[in-house]
């Protein structure tokens, strides 16, 4: 066997977008040790944070990196299509302005605020304005391993997920690079959502010696990480044995129950997957992106 996909099955879609404008979420807001602050947080164009940067020392919180953006600012109901077409790895497309014709790549939608966030080299950052669009190639719904049909595969662009470096092991388990494994006490907001092809959910970095047992000081945007007794195949819940993989596409928050954000990719139960430490298991390593361009 072999881990052949269904990619020649899959429809490719057009969507648009369009900057989502930077928000002020109250004048403070407390963290879970008392600290009090009023820092940046979602939207906008973000010209100093990029794939493979820490998520962790930015004066900010549920920090985006790249650009963010959403299908319409008026009605939120609109958003889940853009979302749940747009996966990781899609190519994006300005479609307007200076920058017209400029090429990026989609990181990975945050739920609550329903953004997109696509990263961009920084000549075509300088380029583009809050008014700017952006088409998107959705591609990737829909995909699975066709010798392996109990892992369910979310948000993914092909290209991404043959590049990855995953291998099929003699007893039939996969062996999935990863640059952190989180325990599965350590998810919060988002944990309960019946779709995990929209938003995402938020990694507990609060407790330094949990922080410090599982190397999670280490989270970059866009790291590819496994949650471990974590099952996504049909929500966010806990089942022993389950892995979850997910790409991290927002920064470190102090707000309780809030932290560095992940979106699902993939997901089995009986240790099916099995997480491999790397260094290079991060999506601007492969597709060369951010600050590994």
């Amino acid at each position: 066997m072999s881990l052949n996909n269904n990619r020649d099955q899959l429809v490719k879609t057009a969507v648009q977008g369009a900057v989502a404008p930077a928000h002020q979420w109250a004048p403070f807001e407390v963290g879970a040790a008392g600290e009090i602050f009023a820092w940046p947080s979602t939207g906008g164009i973000t010209y100093n944070v990029k794939i493979g940067d820490s998520v962790f020392g930015w004066a900010g919180e549920h920090i985006e990196p790249g650009v963010s953006t959403t299908m319409t600012h008026k009605n939120r109901k609109c958003e889940s299509g853009y979302q749940f077409l747009s996966c990781c790895g899609n190519e994006a497309m300005v479609i307007s302005g200076a920058a017209k014709g400029e090429k990026g790549t989609v990181l990975g939608h945050h739920g609550g605020v329903e953004h997109l966030m696509l990263d961009f080299p920084d000549a075509t950052l300088d380029k583009l304005n809050c008014d700017d669009k952006f088409l998107i190639k959705g591609f990737g719904q829909g995909l699975k391993l066709i010798d392996h049909p109990d892992v369910y595969i979310y948000n993914l662009d092909p290209d991404v997920l043959e590049a990855w470096g995953l291998k099929e092991r003699a007893d039939g388990k996969i062996e999935v690079p990863v640059h952190v494994m989180v325990p599965g006490h350590a998810m919060g907001s988002g944990i309960g959502a019946l779709s995990v092809v929209t938003g995402d959910y938020d990694i507990l970095c609060h407790d330094a010696e949990t922080v410090q047992t599982y190397g999670m000081d280490k989270l970059r945007f866009g790291d590819l990480v496994a949650v471990l007794d974590h099952d996504n195949r049909y929500g966010r819940t806990y089942r022993k044995g389950a892995i979850t993989i997910g790409v991290v596409i927002h920064s470190d928050s102090p707000l309780a129950g809030h932290g560095p954000g992940m979106m699902t990719l993939m997901s089995a139960c009986d240790a099916k997957l099995v997480p491999v430490l790397s260094d290079d298991a991060n999506l601007g390593m492969i597709k060369a992106i951010g600050r590994f361009a």
